[in-house]
């Protein structure tokens, strides 16, 4: 998984809600199946999560995913990244329009 940010926002739909079929969590994050079957396996040969599986009252199968200590520390490290970016982009931006207001 090359995109940060998709890593970022998967790891966080896990930390925040565990219980998932594979369609809901594509849909949710806008993900083709293929896309998040990928990531996820991805995600579990790092040891970022562990998935358990269970059949729902729906007689579909679902899936428990869990954060690991690994994954926390990377999702924090992934979240420190991408304000660190807003920021300096913010600040370009305010510089920007600084000079556009100077002109």
């Amino acid at each position: 998984m090359n995109n940060n940010q998709d890593y970022l926002n998967l790891l966080r739909k896990i930390q925040n809600r565990q219980k998932y079929t594979q369609r809901e969590l594509a849909e949710q994050l806008g993900f083709s199946l293929g896309k998040l079957n990928y990531c996820l396996k991805e995600l579990k040969n790092k040891g970022y999560i562990k998935v358990n599986n269970f059949k729902n009252s729906n007689q579909k199968i679902s899936h428990i995913y869990n954060l690991t200590p690994k994954g926390i520390t990377r999702k924090t490290k992934l979240t420190h990244n991408f304000m660190k970016a807003n920021m300096r982009e913010y600040s370009q931006l305010i510089k920007e329009i600084d000079i556009k207001v100077e002109i």
